[in-house]
């Protein structure tokens, strides 16, 4: 019977993940570049045996191409979610549409059938992966509420993480790198969504 039910509920998410509904709002709603900026930071701080260096300021608004929730790997305390975000061309719908986008093991990607619906460097420059540390369980809350193809504006500091053993996990600290390292590690202080 356990079988049965697990197997009803795999293909129940694989049915949904193939028929989920395509992105059907106009125009470009999230239009503005992220905003970044280093100065007057705060000191670093210790969180859950971590110290949490403030890298730079961050703000960004945009479009939340996909989601993946975390709980098992070793950053899944520190960050339960990662928001993989798209702005300016990024955010419209037939350019979303055209793409498969995906999560797992902390990466996105993307791909197109025949193709892309956008240059690949500006997929490449108006998208990144995000790995969401929230920075009180109101914030947590709110993010992990956040569903796919909705508004999302968040505000905190990109980061670099370290343990007590060695641990290192450093955001990037631009929009045009791709590949490891170029994701944005993201302690968010504020965070507010809507449907399109």
């Amino acid at each position: 019977m356990k079988k049965l039910l697990a197997l009803a509920v795999l293909a129940a998410a694989g049915w949904w993940y193939v028929h989920e509904p395509a992105a059907a709002w106009r125009g470009m709603p999230a239009a503005g570049e992220p905003v970044q900026t280093d100065t007057r930071l705060p000191a670093p701080f210790v969180h859950e045996g971590y110290t949490i260096t403030p890298l730079a300021r961050y703000v960004v608004t945009a479009v939340v191409l996909s989601r993946e929730r975390y709980r098992n790997d070793r950053g899944a305390d520190l960050s339960p979610v990662d928001l993989a975000l798209g702005w300016g061309p990024m955010s419209v719908s037939a350019v979303i549409n055209g793409l498969a986008i995906s999560q797992s093991g902390r990466w996105y990607e993307y791909r197109w059938s025949d193709d892309p619906p956008l240059d690949p460097g500006l997929i490449a420059t108006h998208s990144a992966n995000t790995h969401c540390l929230p920075a009180d369980p109101g914030v947590r809350e709110r993010l992990l509420a956040v569903k796919r193809h909705e508004l999302v504006s968040l505000e905190g500091y990109l980061v670099e993480v370290t343990g007590a053993d060695g641990y290192r996990w450093r955001s990037s600290l631009s929009r045009t790198d791709t590949g490891g390292g170029s994701c944005e590690v993201f302690w968010i202080t504020g965070v507010s969504s809507r449907r399109l």
